[in-house]
C-alpha cells in the first residue's frame, strides 16, 4: 500500500480563491503559471467538438497513433529558476524582428536542451517573468539564439499577432509542460503542449504564429485544442497516470509546434517512474476530439477567458460543472481534516438549501456507504451525503462551495471518495469522475 496521502482532483478552477497560486512551482511559490482565468487553465470538457476533428486526427497519424510522452529519465525540458540577483545578458537573434530584445538571465550554467531545438527556459522568481529561447548557445560568452520570448506570468498578454516565440505557435512553452511536482501532488490544472508533424499555414487563438507545411484546412492549425474523451476509461491506470488523464479530459492538449505526431512534453526529473511513462504510451489518438474553444476568447490579444459557468450556455434543468477542490494533505490514521470543493450551477434551476427537491448535496457516487463504515464521516449530512452548499441559494451560473471534514481511516492503505452532486428527491447531476484518492500513512 502507499505511504502518503495524495489528493487527486479533476478540473481547473476558473474563479479561484487565490489566483496567484495557479500552477505555482515549489521553487517559485509566489509565481503563478498564469492567472487561473487564463486560457491555459480553461476547462474545455463541455466545449463542442470541432467539425474537422476526425480529419485532423487522420492527418496526425490516425486514430491508432499512440501518444508519446517526450520525457523521462534524462529527457525533457529543464527550467532554471533565477532571481533579480542573477546576471543578465543580451543575445543576438536569428529572428530578431520577432524576438524580445531585452536582457535575459541566461548564463553559462543555464541548462540547454540537447538536440536541434536547444531550448532554454529561465524564470525570475522575484518578478515572475519567464524567458524562453530557441536554438540557444552560450557561445563563449557571446550568446546567440534563434529567437527569444519574454512572458509576464501574472499577465494575460499574448505576443503580437504573427510573432513566433521559442515555439512555432508563438506561445510560451513552460506553462504547457508536464511537471513532476504537480503530478505527484495530484493536480495538473492546465493544458499540455504537444506537437504534430504537419500543420496548416494558419493559427487560432491563443496561438500567434504558424509554421505550416501547406495551406490545407485538413491539417490542424497551431493553437488547436484537443480533449481526451469523457468516456475514456481510467481502469487499470496507476494513480499518477490518472492525474494526467484527468488533465487531458478537462484542459486538453494545445498544438504548439511541429514535431512528431502526438508527442507531449514534460520536465527533466529523475523521479518520473517507468510505469507512468509506459502507461501514457498506451493512449490512442482516437480517444481525443478536437474542440472548438473559440467561445472562450474575450479579446484576441489576451489569454483571459470568461469565468466560471458563463463560458457555457446554461443547460435546461439541474446540472453542475466541477471547478476546484481544496489543497492536498498528508494524513495520519484518525486525523480529521477540512476539505472544500466547488461546483458551478450550469443548469437553469436555482439550488436552494433547506428545500427538499431543490437542495444541492455533495453525494458519494452510487450511494457508496463504505467510507462511512470506515469511520471517514466527521460532520457529514448522513452516511452517503457529505455536505450541502454554504450559500443559501445558488443561482444558475453561480459557483457553489461545499465544506466538510474527513477522518482518515485507522488502517494504512488507499481509500477513494467518488463525489457527485445530487438534488435529493429530484436527480443526480453529472458524473464528472471527481474523486479524492487517499493513501494514509
Amino acid at each position: 500500500m502507499g505511504k502518503l496521502l495524495v489528493v487527486l482532483v479533476a478540473f481547473a478552477l476558473l474563479v479561484p480563491p487565490s489566483p496567484a497560486a495557479a500552477s505555482a512551482m515549489p521553487e517559485a511559490p509566489n509565481c503563478p503559471i498564469y492567472p487561473t482565468d487564463d486560457v491555459w487553465h480553461s476547462n474545455v470538457q463541455l466545449m463542442p467538438v470541432h467539425p474537422m476533428s476526425a480529419t485532423w486526427i487522420a492527418n496526425m497519424g490516425g486514430p491508432t497513433r499512440l501518444l508519446h510522452p517526450d520525457f523521462g529519465g534524462p529527457y525533457g525540458y529543464q527550467l532554471q529558476v533565477t532571481s533579480n540577483a542573477t546576471p543578465t545578458t543580451r543575445l543576438s537573434f536569428d529572428y530578431a524582428d520577432e524576438s524580445d530584445n531585452v536582457p535575459y538571465p541566461f548564463t553559462s550554467s543555464t541548462p540547454i536542451e540537447a538536440g536541434s531545438d536547444a531550448h532554454a527556459f529561465m524564470l525570475n522568481k522575484d518578478t515572475c517573468v519567464l524567458y524562453e529561447l530557441f536554438s540557444a548557445s552560450w557561445n563563449g560568452g557571446q550568446p546567440t539564439a534563434g529567437s527569444g520570448a519574454v512572458f509576464d506570468l501574472k499577465s494575460h498578454s499574448l505576443r503580437p499577432a504573427g510573432w513566433t516565440s521559442a515555439d512555432a505557435a508563438g506561445l510560451p512553452i513552460w506553462p504547457g509542460v508536464l511537471r513532476y511536482d504537480e503530478v505527484a501532488r495530484g493536480l495538473v490544472d492546465h493544458a499540455i503542449r504537444f506537437t504534430a508533424q504537419r500543420t496548416d499555414r494558419s493559427y487560432v487563438w491563443p496561438a500567434r504564429h504558424q509554421a505550416g507545411a501547406a495551406r490545407d484546412p485538413a491539417l490542424p492549425p497551431m493553437g488547436a485544442r484537443f480533449r481526451l474523451s469523457a468516456s475514456f476509461s481510467f481502469e487499470g491506470y496507476s494513480p499518477q497516470t490518472q492525474v494526467v488523464l484527468m488533465a487531458m479530459q478537462r484542459y486538453g492538449l494545445i498544438l504548439a509546434d511541429n514535431g512528431s505526431n502526438f508527442f507531449f512534453q514534460g520536465q527533466v526529473d529523475p523521479r518520473w517512474g517507468d510505469q507512468l511513462i509506459s502507461e501514457l504510451k498506451r493512449i490512442p489518438a482516437g480517444a481525443f476530439d478536437a474542440v472548438d474553444a473559440s467561445s472562450l476568447m474575450i479579446d484576441p490579444n489576451s489569454g483571459r477567458v470568461a469565468s466560471g459557468a458563463t463560458q457555457q450556455a446554461l443547460i435546461p434543468g439541474w446540472h453542475s460543472t466541477w471547478q476546484q477542490q481544496s489543497a492536498y494533505l498528508v494524513m495520519t490514521p484518525g486525523q480529521v481534516a477540512d476539505f472544500w470543493i466547488c461546483f458551478s450551477n450550469s443548469g437553469t434551476e436555482t439550488w436552494q438549501r433547506g428545500v427538499w427537491g431543490k437542495q444541492a448535496n455533495l453525494g458519494l457516487n452510487g450511494d457508496d456507504k463504505l467510507p462511512y463504515r470506515l469511520g471517514m464521516a466527521a460532520d457529514w449530512l448522513w452516511d452517503d451525503r457529505i455536505a450541502t452548499t454554504t450559500a443559501a441559494t445558488v443561482a444558475p451560473g453561480e459557483i457553489a462551495e461545499f465544506r466538510f471534514k474527513v477522518r482518515a481511516p485507522m488502517d494504512l492503505g488507499t481509500y477513494r471518495l467518488n463525489l457527485r452532486p445530487v438534488i435529493d428527491g429530484t436527480v443526480w447531476m453529472e458524473d464528472q469522475g471527481v474523486f479524492w484518492l487517499i493513501v494514509v500513512r
